[in-house]
């Protein structure tokens, strides 16, 4: 891969009741994901899944290093929860998953 391509994705997932989806998504957008591109993501893709009750959402941002993922030298694989996190979280996760990208295809420009 060359430098201009993510080797890392950084994996958060975080459950909500499905009356509060719409505005949690909503909140999520202007608050977690916009800031991610600012602290040196190279993308971000928000993912959702409709449940009978809950819905996951999934987030997956792409990195250059992990350094860039915790530029305070903290620990990347913990996560950095928001002021509202509690009123739509069913629960809050406190880790997130990091995978080293080996390989990455598309048919898309």
């Amino acid at each position: 891969m060359s430098s201009s391509q993510p080797r890392y994705a950084r994996i958060w997932r975080g459950r909500t009741k499905k009356e509060k989806a719409d505005a949690y998504q909503c909140y999520w957008l202007a608050t977690g994901i916009d800031p991610l591109i600012g602290k040196g993501a190279l993308s971000v893709e928000m993912l959702r899944d409709d449940g009978e009750t809950e819905v996951e959402f999934v987030t997956i941002s792409y990195w250059d290093s992990i350094e860039k993922m915790a530029p305070d030298g903290g620990d990347p694989h913990l996560t950095h929860h928001l002021p509202e996190d509690e009123d739509y979280l069913i629960e809050i996760p406190e880790r997130v998953q990091i995978l080293r990208i080996l390989e990455s295809r598309s048919r898309m420009g």
